[in-house]
């Protein structure tokens, strides 16, 4: 899910040097891709013949840029065909793990990829899948109530329509089955006003993705799973593009870099509860030259930590956003 564009077959990889700023004075180890996608990071950070590479990505259609990385680095870069909810599975017992990078966009290529259908500029089926999944998003249209539709696409789209949306999905499948044109169809003819920065689509076809791919789920788990292998003294680098993944993001660290009272009784009585040292409190955003250059950029936020502990407890964490994984969790039975 790497957030690069393609712009006169070049790679332009988000906040490319702002993340190499961070961990280059970790440098003289392994830094851990959760997602290789088109391998912009990992190539950077390969440059340095210090450092080594373990990248994953649930995508199989990125086999063919990993295997040119694992030709041109042996020895120097592993690549995974995994979630990255999983990378507390990856043997590195050996490594001297130095850092651990999630990029959380979706690159060009893959929203162009009609075989994925992403975009609500895809002809035919809806599908969705990034890979390891359990059901499409043509599953999820032609079998979720109403209620549960309405769900996703108000919790993970911020779909002011998302009612009225619902019930016009479930009035035409009992007609026909729905395919992308279908549905950016119902969506044109509920909302009929229109906003010149965004496709009226946009939202409900992000929430799909959301729910089609669970990236709730796997943001929680995979930053949870990778604190856990991250050595103290390692830095985490998250980069987020819609503001429900940042908000995710911001709790994760914000929360669990302060110290927190042990009792509301006792007010200066505080608990050693930091696991992150945080550098800097507000997120890194994109300058306005590399917005110029890449203009999908411009919703991007960096916020990175150094782990200073290991005795942290993440079910806060995971209770805030239980009602969000709890909507997930609808699909099961598709």
């Amino acid at each position: 899910m790497s957030a690069i564009i393609k712009l006169e077959k070049k790679h332009f990889p988000v906040l490319l040097n702002e993340l190499i700023s961070i961990i280059s004075p970790l440098y003289g180890g392994t830094f851990i891709d959760c997602t290789f996608g088109q391998g912009g990071y990992s190539k950077k950070i390969l440059e340095n013949s210090k450092n080594k590479i373990i990248a994953i990505d649930r995508d199989t259609d990125v086999y063919l840029s990993a295997n040119e990385l694992e030709k041109k680095y042996k020895n120097k870069f592993k690549f995974k065909n995994i979630k990255f909810s999983q990378i507390n599975n990856l043997n590195i017992v050996k490594e001297d793990i130095k850092g651990i990078v999630f990029d959380l966009g979706y690159s060009i290529n893959q929203i162009r990829d009609l075989k994925k259908g992403l975009s609500f500029k895809s002809k035919g089926k809806l599908d969705m899948r990034m890979g390891i999944n359990d059901f499409t998003c043509h599953d999820v249209i032609s079998n979720l109530s109403e209620n549960n539709l309405n769900k996703i696409f108000k919790f993970f789209g911020d779909e002011k329509y998302s009612k009225n949306i619902a019930r016009k999905i479930v009035k035409m499948r009992g007609l026909k089955l729905i395919n992308t044109e279908d549905l950016v169809e119902i969506i044109e003819s509920v909302k009929k006003f229109n906003n010149p920065k965004i496709n009226k689509s946009t939202k409900v076809f992000q929430a799909l993705r959301i729910f089609v791919n669970k990236e709730i789920s796997e943001l929680i788990n995979g930053l949870v799973n990778a604190f856990k292998i991250l050595p103290v003294g390692g830095v985490m680098v998250v980069v987020s593009f819609h503001s429900l993944e940042d908000k995710i993001v911001k709790f994760f660290f914000k929360h669990y870099s302060e110290n927190k009272n042990t009792s509301r009784y006792i007010p200066n009585k505080k608990n050693n509860f930091k696991c992150f040292n945080l550098i800097k409190k507000k997120p890194i955003t994109p300058s306005l030259e590399e917005i110029k250059i890449n203009p999908p950029s411009r919703s991007s936020k960096l916020r990175y930590g150094i782990k200073i502990s290991d005795n942290c407890n993440f079910n806060e964490f995971k209770q805030k956003f239980k009602y969000l994984t709890d909507i997930e969790n609808l699909g099961i039975n598709i």
